[in-house]
């Protein structure tokens, strides 16, 4: 076998984009039409290495194949754990390439950790380097089900210090960019030759010698081969990445060599569309033509360890020229889009945090230890709860690490403290330096994750902290003139955005306005359980009274809370709530609110939810966006039905001019072609929802549209069908041998080839190969003793097979 080995990294990853209050991502418009950006790269990148296409030369699927198998690959913590819960398929097939990779690289799995939250480390303290460094191989631990052998660290950014922690941790090498090797030497030799501006030959593994005495293995990825996949379309052509990867093999090789890439994960598919497909093809062809031998980091060291010393650049990175200035300073870097700007934001921004995590520390440290053996070491085991916050995980945690039997009270403080701590690391996530604007959403959010420390702060100690960070932060200045400075953007984007439980209790009233008595029990990180509920109507005027008990699932916290909520029709909602001060009280605000509204005498009710609540009343934008969204969504049906049916009279009444108009070149009147259009894709929304999709309706409607001139709303049209088809798809693979839904099927992807808009048939296609492959084995045999169903059956297979662009296996021909 040839001497020549092939690695390719990357390194998945995208910022946590979670409210620090809710734990999950609010509805982002900018990802439509996806819910965020996670799910749309997830969508476009995660997924589509999971399951990526092998293609003949007619343009058809030939095998789906899970690239992570065939790669080397780290995913950030943060996502996995967004993963797990919101597309656990991509999570479990992420899972699962690991496990099968360790059959293909001789018992090395290809997934390494991650350093947890992509924490600068060398501008980190070293505590929090090591926790860092403790909960990325504990969570990969809990995850993968196996210890790391390498571990990746964000941006590449590394000194002695964060090396040595790592070997300290049994992490046996890491992934470097050429250009941090300061100087090489054979092993045992004395001289060192200089390698310095991405000299290093990154054909071999090299051994770095740490300042403990341990030492570790260095991996220097093909910097010239990563930037042209990165930046110079290499993935245009799966071909043409292989040849290119292959041209880094010098001709008169004797010696094994490695040829090895890392890049960002998300340039194979998500910045570059098609990615996924030419890394698919480009391992294919590797493989096949038997060019070089795929390894991963782990089997390729085990089989050549290093021979040669390496001495590197400390506090270096891959993605700053300055080292990791970067991060704390205005070095020049940035995305290049505002040339106008600077970024001399970023120095206060850093001291801003460090002052707060030093002025925080102590007090954390001295409250933790009146409950906790070793408050740091409790912290360092807190990533066991972070995966998985069930009762028995919590419970076991707590028992480890008290110092004495600790009441209900006790365990919220502890898990408070334990809090404060996972923000205040948060709150140094690598992305809110690496752009260009201080009020960019990825620097509010790790101002944001401040927010939280300082409310945690305010709960646990007597110090308040807030006035210093502000001070400290005030000084950082938007280039934006609107947003001025940090102190500026903490109120504007910030304290707006702190939730407590009351307002998580506001949201749980209004919400049931829509959803029915105690429906709801589960709002993001937080329980709720309806205690008691009163409804009264008259006419379109609702009142709603009620008492539930809410309660924080990450801390535990828990309130009774009261409240009253009136809507007077449309977006007109007035709440209140405060916290349950009896049944006395109680009784006596529920009678007279209720009085006030059976008389309607509705300034009076609105007076009255003043009085009790004070202060802590609310209206329809105190809902969290995705509820608000679907609310709205409620409120403006019987509008927008009356708005559709005006529009629809109009064009139905005056459609013979609208299209003579068009057929003519005339330009319509606005209101003709707002009318057409309206009433055009509301048609097409209702065929294209329907069950039958029937060409012989969706063809007229098409040609209808065509004729008055109407623009389409493809995407949302896209959407709907690839969705109903979608659905369709997944029935028959529940029932795979039902004639008529295979007919429905191809049917509906006759449909598509007709349409002027895009439809993104990805997931029914998949479901597709797996009906084909998989499913109804003993039908060709049936079909070839003259069953005539299964006959039937197998000609629309071969028409499905065509229609979705699969090549049909061979057990079916």
């Amino acid at each position: 076998m040839t001497e020549r080995f092939i690695c390719i990294h990357g390194h998945f990853y995208q910022p946590p984009r979670e409210s620090p209050w809710l734990e999950a991502i609010e509805i982002q418009d900018s990802a439509f039409p996806y819910h965020d950006w996670n799910e749309r790269i997830s969508a476009e990148c995660y997924a589509a290495n999971a399951v990526s296409r092998i293609w003949d030369t007619e343009g058809r699927i030939v095998e789906l194949v899970n690239n992570y198998a065939s790669i080397s690959f780290n995913f950030g913590p943060t996502v996995l754990l967004w993963m797990q819960k919101y597309t656990p398929e991509v999570y479990e097939a992420i899972l699962e390439a690991d496990r099968l990779s360790m059959e293909k690289f001789s018992g090395h799995g290809s997934a390494l950790a991650q350093a947890y939250n992509h924490m600068i480390l060398p501008l980190a303290n070293t505590r929090d380097r090591i926790t860092q460094v403790i909960w990325g191989i504990k969570d990969f631990e809990y995850r993968f089900g196996r210890k790391p052998e390498g571990l990746w660290l964000p941006e590449t950014a590394v000194d002695l210090e964060s090396l040595d922690i790592m070997a300290q941790y049994d992490i046996r090498f890491a992934i470097l960019s050429p250009s941090q090797a300061r100087q090489v030497r054979p092993s045992g030799e004395q001289d060192w030759q200089d390698v310095s501006e991405g000299r290093i030959d990154p054909g071999m593994v090299y051994r770095i010698s740490l300042p403990s005495g341990r030492d570790m293995a260095l991996f220097f990825y093909d910097g010239t081969i990563s930037r042209a996949l990165a930046f110079e379309r290499l993935l245009n052509n799966g071909e043409t990445f292989a040849h290119r990867l292959m041209s880094a093999f010098p001709d008169d090789q004797s010696a094994p060599r490695l040829v090895h890439i890392a890049t960002d994960g998300e340039s194979y598919g998500h910045h570059h569309r098609g990615g996924d497909m030419a890394l698919a093809h480009a391992l294919r062809y590797i493989e096949s033509n038997e060019l070089a031998q795929l390894t991963n980091y782990g089997c390729y060291l085990e089989a050549h360890p290093p021979t040669h010393e390496v001495e590197i650049f400390e506090n270096s990175s891959w993605s700053c020229a300055h080292g990791i200035e970067r991060w704390k300073s205005d070095c020049g870097c940035n995305s290049g889009g505002y040339p106008g700007w600077n970024q001399s934001w970023r120095g206060p921004l850093r001291t801003a945090l460090d002052w707060l995590r030093d002025a925080v520390n102590p007090a954390y440290e001295q409250l933790a230890g009146r409950f906790l053996t070793d408050p740091w070491a409790a912290r360092d085991e807190y990533i066991d709860i972070i995966v998985d916050r069930s009762p028995e995980r919590i419970s076991a945690f707590l028992s480890r690490h008290a110092a004495r039997p600790l009441s209900y009270e006790d365990e919220i403080t502890i898990l408070k403290l334990m809090e404060l701590q996972r923000h205040a690391m948060l709150m140094y996530t690598s992305c809110g330096w690496f752009f260009d604007e201080l009020s960019g959403i990825e620097t509010i959010q790790i101002i944001q994750y401040a927010g939280r420390v300082l409310q945690l702060s305010d709960q646990l100690f007597t110090e308040a902290f807030e006035p210093g960070f502000l001070e400290h932060l005030e000084l950082a200045k938007s280039n934006v003139p609107e947003h001025d400075n940090g102190r500026t953007i903490y109120e504007k984007f910030v304290r707006p955005a702190m939730l407590g439980l009351t307002a998580v209790g506001a949201h749980y009233a209004i919400s049931s306005l829509f959803q029915g008595d105690g429906e709801r029990k589960s709002i993001y990180a937080y329980s709720a359980i309806m205690e008691s509920y009163r409804s009264f109507q008259a006419g379109g005027t609702k009142l709603v009274i009620g008492r539930a008990k809410i309660t924080s699932q990450i801390t535990r916290i828990s309130t009774s809370l009261c409240f009253g909520v009136l809507h007077l029709g449309d977006h007109s909602i007035a709440c209140g709530t405060g916290e349950f001060q009896g049944s006395k009280k109680y009784e006596a605000f529920l009678k007279e609110i209720s009085d006030a509204f059976a008389g309607a005498d509705f300034p009076k009710t609105i007076l009255l939810l003043g009085k009790y609540f004070g202060t802590s009343t609310y209206s329809l934008t105190s809902l969290f966006a995705d509820e608000r969204r679907k609310v709205l969504n409620v409120i403006m049906e019987p509008t927008l039905e009356e708005a559709e049916a005006a529009y629809s009279s109009i064009y139905e009444h005056h459609a013979p001019l609208i299209r003579f108009l068009t057929g003519s070149g005339t330009p319509r009147p606005k209101l003709l072609s707002i009318a057409a259009d309206f009433c055009l894709n509301a048609k097409l929304r209702k065929a294209l929802q329907g069950e039958g999709l029937d060409p012989q309706v969706v063809i007229p409607l098409l040609e209808e549209a065509r004729l008055a001139g109407a623009t389409l709303d493809g995407t949302a049209l896209g959407l709907l069908l690839a969705t109903n088809i979608e659905r369709l798809a997944e029935t028959l693979l529940g029932q795979p041998d039902d004639l008529s839904l295979l007919e429905k099927l191809n049917k509906a992807a006759q449909l598509v080839q007709v349409l002027p808009f895009e439809v993104n048939l990805w997931k029914t296609q998949n479901i597709c190969y797996n009906i084909l492959h998989v499913c109804c084995s003993d039908l060709k045999a049936k079909a070839d003793s003259g069953d005539e169903n299964a006959r039937e059956w197998l000609h629309n297979a071969k028409m499905l097979a065509e229609n979705f662009r699969i090549q049909m296996p061979a057990r079916l021909l």
